[in-house]
This record gives structure tokens, C-alpha cells and sequence, in this order.
């Protein structure tokens, strides 16, 4: 069965789910899209990892990648395998200098890992025909796509504030490890900041 590797394109607030998330999985030199929903803790945890940010404690997914390092076990891929009643699997695909060896994995999980370690994330060709949609990179489809990595809650929206506001209101989330909205947050500062010099 074809592999076909994938990049993280966008992570959102899930439409379909309260209280979860949405990864949107680009294929690479492609057109389709493979939404994934997942849980707050593993957004949070992809999210840090995507924006390099540097929590004060070593999160989940970074204990996880510091033990493998320390034994010599490398991530060499991740993939996508089954598609069973709206669940996706996956497994990690992990090698030492004696053996490769795959592990079964949540995907929320397996794509955590696959931020920190750089390494590829596939899917198989049935999987991708069966749960993708296609984006044929329209300005309405490319302005979906940003809306859906916004993430910014309209009640309490960020244009509305201050510089003083969002920079206080940075230093609060990150103190709360609230990642996800971190990004949000910065990305509207430095949108600001950018204005100020044109």
C-alpha cells in the first residue's frame, strides 16, 4: 500500500467536538487535507513543540523524546495505518543501532513525537482518500485554513486590546501553560509591531 507523507498545515479549535482540537495534516506537494481531532493536552503539546516555545517544566511529549535520546532510540517516521469507525492509528517507526521496531501510538501522540524528533509523518493511500478533503488552494479556502490556525475566541478578541493588554495577558497564559492561545496572542503582537514600522 502507497505511503504519502504529510505535513501539519493548521491547529484549531474543533468545529465538531467542544473542548477539543483540530490538526489539519497537509499533503506534502498535494492538495488534500486530513483533519484529525485530538485532545487539548496533546494541541498544546504540538503547538509548543511547532513554535519552539520553551515551557519552565519538560512536558509530556518532551520527557518522552529526552528518554529516547538518553537510550540511543531514534523516531524515524511516523504513519498513519487504519481508519476503523473515525478512530486513526498509528505507529511509530523507531530504530537503534541493533533494531527497528514499530509501536502502536494515539495519533495525537505519535504527532507530538514527530514535531520534536523533525521527522516525516505518512498516511496510507486509502486512509487519505477515504477521510481527506481536497483544497485546491482558493483565496477562500486559504483564508479557512488561517481562520482554523487563528484560534481566537471572537467574545474576547484580540484586535479589541491594547499592546499593554496583550503583553500582560501573554505573561498570564504562559504562566497557565496555555500554549495555544500563547501563539495567538504573540502572532497578534507581532502583527502589531510589523503595522508600527510600515
Amino acid at each position: 500500500m502507497q505511503k504519502i507523507e504529510l505535513e501539519i498545515v493548521a491547529l484549531s479549535h474543533s468545529i465538531t467536538q467542544s473542548n477539543s482540537y483540530a490538526v489539519i495534516l497537509g499533503e506534502v506537494n498535494g492538495i488534500r487535507r486530513l483533519p484529525i481531532v485530538i485532545g487539548g493536552f496533546e494541541a498544546q503539546a504540538i503547538a509548543v513543540a511547532l513554535e519552539n516555545m520553551h515551557p519552565s517544566r519538560p512536558l509530556t511529549h518532551d520527557l518522552m523524546k529526552n528518554f529516547m535520546t538518553a537510550f540511543d532510540i531514534h523516531l524515524q517516521e511516523v504513519y498513519i495505518c487504519d481508519l476503523q469507525e473515525g478512530i486513526f492509528y498509528s505507529k511509530l517507526v523507531c530504530f537503534t543501532a541493533n533494531d527497528t521496531i514499530e509501536i502502536d501510538s494515539r495519533t495525537s501522540d505519535a504527532l507530538a513525537l514527530a514535531v520534536r524528533f523533525g521527522c516525516p509523518i505518512y498516511v496510507h493511500s486509502n486512509i487519505l482518500e477515504q477521510a481527506g478533503i481536497e483544497n485546491e488552494g482558493t483565496e477562500k479556502t486559504k483564508a479557512t485554513e488561517q481562520a482554523m490556525s487563528a484560534n481566537i475566541n471572537p467574545e474576547n478578541s484580540l484586535a479589541n486590546m491594547t499592546l499593554n493588554q496583550l503583553n500582560d495577558l501573554l505573561n498570564e497564559v504562559l504562566e497557565q501553560e496555555d500554549y495555544i492561545r500563547a501563539i495567538d496572542i504573540r502572532d497578534e503582537i507581532t502583527r502589531r509591531n510589523e503595522q508600527k514600522k510600515s
